[in-house]
């Protein structure tokens, strides 16, 4: 099916891959500090897994222009994100790790981060009550309910 896009513009739409190596960079970065440059994330890795890697290819990976890279590069990729390498080579989205990465997104909003400062300590039967109190919030403002297999409470 022809989309009206040139070759060159098709050869750069973010691929599964891609999309899941921006998402690390993303939900791992530090909310006071800049985004991980693909320079400082090459450094980073090939220091702290010992396997070598470049800005370019980061940035070819992140692109999509490269969708084939060698397991050894993705273990490292994965292993400097603290996530199974299996998020990275496995087809298909890894429920639990996504589950995890929201939870780490939702974490960096200082609201969220505020409510479960002020939370910590409590005792299980008041943190059910401010989960229920949290699920009316939801409701009223025709949120999805939280899965209950994602709770901790």
């Amino acid at each position: 099916m022809d989309d009206g896009r040139t070759s060159a513009e098709n050869a750069q739409v973010p691929t599964e891959l891609a999309n899941k190596i921006n998402r690390l960079f993303d939900v791992m970065r530090k909310p006071s500090e800049p985004p991980l440059s693909n320079a400082a994330a090459a450094e980073a890795i090939t220091r702290d897994t010992g396997t070598s890697i470049s800005s370019a290819y980061l940035w070819q990976l992140r692109s999509g222009m490269k969708s084939n890279p060698t397991v050894a590069h993705l273990r490292a990729i994965a292993q400097f994100f603290g996530v199974p390498a299996s998020y990275l080579v496995d087809e298909g989205p890894d429920e639990a790790i996504e589950s995890q990465l929201s939870m780490l997104q939702a974490m960096k909003d200082s609201g969220i981060r505020n409510l479960a400062l002020r939370a910590s300590g409590l005792a299980p039967r008041t943190l059910a009550g401010i989960a229920a109190i949290v699920d009316r919030a939801r409701e009223v403002e025709n949120l999805p309910p939280i899965d209950e297999s994602e709770r901790e409470v």
